[in-house]
């Protein structure tokens, strides 16, 4: 039987744990495994890895012991551009457990769920510390040039009070005339929130208000005002110390696109290769949207003009005069694939690497919308816009139950019921065949403009323990414009809503709570960079730990009455954050002895109903690595080729 979720042994790609997270091939990375010692004596730990797909075992040695752990450390050498290791713990009875990012077995783990280390080129130094802010232009807000701009003529005006249209061919059509200039007029609003960095929706021309139908890639809509707009937008935003990201569809171009057109126009077009076009003009497009013809990434020229060099559409916008801060890439799961093709990982590589040419300090993430741990190993995305790992288990433990017509795309009937252990489980399912650097990437979104509003459906009380999990949690939060209104919406088109502004202080009380939550990840590295140590998991409340060398967070996130014993948690050294749970030193003690003989300490947390609680305690003190990223050690294990004959 496993012990107890904090009695096991933690490992993961965190600075306590893993000497650098950016090595190279070639590189000795040493790593570390914290062993409680109410897990039990410990006779031996080794590394497994498994280089070139033959396993190999290390020695771990004992390098430190606290009041609470014993601390093994071994040494890897990273002979694979993703090099995965899981260790292998022998008890003094003579059990053996392995634990991979999965989490602890009794029995042997998939090569899939072990952990990794990337050498891949790192994401900028800031991308883990983001708090994201998403606009959808049409909607946000209106500068006053907006009102002299002559509409399209598939753009059927609303005023900014209107409900959005939801149903119906009218949906992509209403157009409400919000406007960069009109974004760059309310920065103030980010500031008072927060946000160190707001990605935008699509701004190049199209026959939509979404703009994902883009009919070309070398201008700002004319009626975003342009490329000026875009450009004063990113420089008033830098000023204030907010980065900008933007929205790109390598999966497809709009049916109206310069390329699409020629393509159609002549058989002989070197644009025709850029598309799957059949010899009587018809295509292939995304999911039989006859208006989004997908991209053919065989096309050399289609590469060099969308993603290959600098001065690509990539690279372009990335430097000045516009100087974006990063893409977030569009249906970046589906893009390059088709049948029997799948040119996904020539594209994402390519894109980085054009990305780090034009901006190396700028940000690449890609949508996949399921699981997608297989196209987030470092080598392309920095992270993923996913809603497999947080959003759809957050909402299935904090929302009503009962029938419901919309739930991420998945055929439910009724919402979801998830126990507390649900979430943790999902959290660690689809986030355990990743790098850690790509989980702190990826995005921890509520809602965005794909999707219902999760107000919509939240239990009474459930909005700050929500918010609190994706501030907490390792990965980027986000909140979609409207979020810190109280707004809802029934799906992602209906929650697209307008912001507003002549009555900001009618909901005062919502956006401060939104700007409580979201300075509490920007005033606590741990919380972007620190480890992730479960603690406790029940059916209504989660309990864990983000821990570094400077600091400690403990996190409760409750949806009823909770009473828990952690060991191993001073409660008198915790300093109350945010919320109103209480903790206190338990006076029972450990419920295991110590190496020592001495019980090591123990909090007691009680909260009432709803609630979402942080603490700081001092940080984790172990010894420094001897270094990081040195070349491998003179006994450090090689692979050597011996001739047939003497094998």
């Amino acid at each position: 039987m496993l012990p107890p979720v904090d009695a096991r042994p933690h490992h993961d790609g965190s600075p306590l744990y893993v000497s650098t997270d950016a090595p190279a091939l070639g590189d000795a990375v040493r790593v570390r495994l914290r062993v409680p010692h109410r897990y039990g004596h410990v006779a031996a730990v080794k590394t497994r890895s498994n280089p070139n797909h033959e396993p190999r075992f290390t020695p771990a040695v004992i390098v430190h012991h606290d009041g609470d752990a014993t601390w093994w450390e071994a040494e890897l050498l990273v002979e694979n551009p993703v090099h995965g290791y899981r260790f292998v713990i022998t008890r003094a009875s003579g059990e053996t457990h392995f634990l991979s990012q999965a989490g602890l077995s009794d029995i042997e783990t998939r090569d899939d769920d072990d952990f990794r280390l990337s050498t891949f080129a790192p994401p900028p130094a800031w991308g883990a510390e983001t708090v994201m802010y998403q606009v959808f232009p049409d909607r946000f807000a209106r500068s006053a040039a907006a009102d002299g701009r002559e509409l399209p003529e598939w753009a059927e005006p609303a005023e900014w009070a209107d409900e959005p249209i939801y149903q119906g061919p009218s949906t992509p059509r209403q157009f409400y005339g919000g406007d960069l200039d009109g974004i760059t007029e309310h920065l103030d609003h980010l500031e008072r929130l927060g946000a160190t960095v707001l990605y935008l929706t699509p701004v190049f021309p199209g026959r939509s208000n979404h703009r994902y139908d883009a009919h070309s890639f070398d201008q700002v809509d004319p009626l975003l005002g342009g490329d000026e707009a875009l450009i004063r937008l990113v420089e008033a935003a830098h000023a204030r110390g907010i980065k900008v990201m933007g929205d790109l569809t390598l999966n497809h171009s709009g049916d109206a696109h310069e390329w699409f057109v020629a393509a159609r126009a002549r058989a002989d077009a070197p644009e025709r290769a850029f598309y799957y076009l059949d010899d009587d003009n018809g295509y292939v497009s995304w999911l039989g949207v006859e208006s989004l013809p997908k991209l053919n990434w065989a096309s050399d020229e289609l590469r060099r003009r969308f993603i290959d060099g600098p001065d690509s559409v990539v690279g372009r916008w990335l430097r000045p005069p516009f100087s974006l801060d990063g893409w977030r890439i569009d249906v970046a799961n589906m893009t390059g694939r088709l049948d029997d093709h799948d040119l996904n990982a020539e594209v994402r590589q390519l894109t980085q690497k054009t990305l780090r040419e034009a901006n190396p300090e700028a940000l690449l993430l890609g949508e996949s919308t399921n699981d997608a741990q297989s196209d987030m190993q470092g080598d392309g995305w920095h992270g993923a816009m996913t809603y497999a790992s947080f959003t759809r288990a957050v909402w299935a433990w904090l929302s009503e139950p009962g029938p419901i017509s919309w739930f991420f795309g998945l055929p439910y009937p009724v919402m979801p019921q998830y126990t507390g252990e649900q979430v943790a489980a999902a959290n660690t399912r689809f986030t355990a065949a990743m790098p850690w650097r790509s989980r702190l990437h990826s995005m921890n979104a509520l809602d965005t403009h794909d999707t219902a509003r999760f107000v919509n459906r939240a239990r009474p009380g459930a909005v700050p323990v929500a918010l609190g999990l994706s501030v907490s949690l390792p990965g980027i939060p986000v909140v979609f414009a409207g979020d810190e209104f109280g707004f809802t919406g029934e799906n992602g088109e209906h929650s697209r809503t307008t912001i507003p502004w002549q009555s900001v202080d009618d909901h005062a009380a919502t956006i401060d709570l939104y700007a409580a939550h979201l300075r509490l990840r920007r005033e606590h590295p741990a919380l972007s960079h620190g480890s992730l140590r479960w603690l406790h998991a029940s059916d209504d409340a989660l309990v864990f730990a983000r821990e570094t060398a400077d600091e400690v967070v403990i996190v409760l996130a409750a949806r009823a009455d909770s009473d828990i014993v952690l060991d191993g948690i001073d409660g008198a050294a915790a300093t109350r954050l945010i919320g109103s749970a209480d903790v206190a030193p338990d006076a029972r003690g450990a419920r295991v002895a110590d190496a020592s003989g001495a019980h090591g300490p123990a909090a007691r947390i009680r909260s009432t109903g709803m609630s979402f609680t942080a603490w700081q305690l001092p940080g984790v003190a172990t010894p420094a690595f001897p270094g990081d990223g040195v070349p491998a050690a003179a006994d450090s294990p090689q692979w050597s080729v011996v001739s047939r004959s003497d094998a």
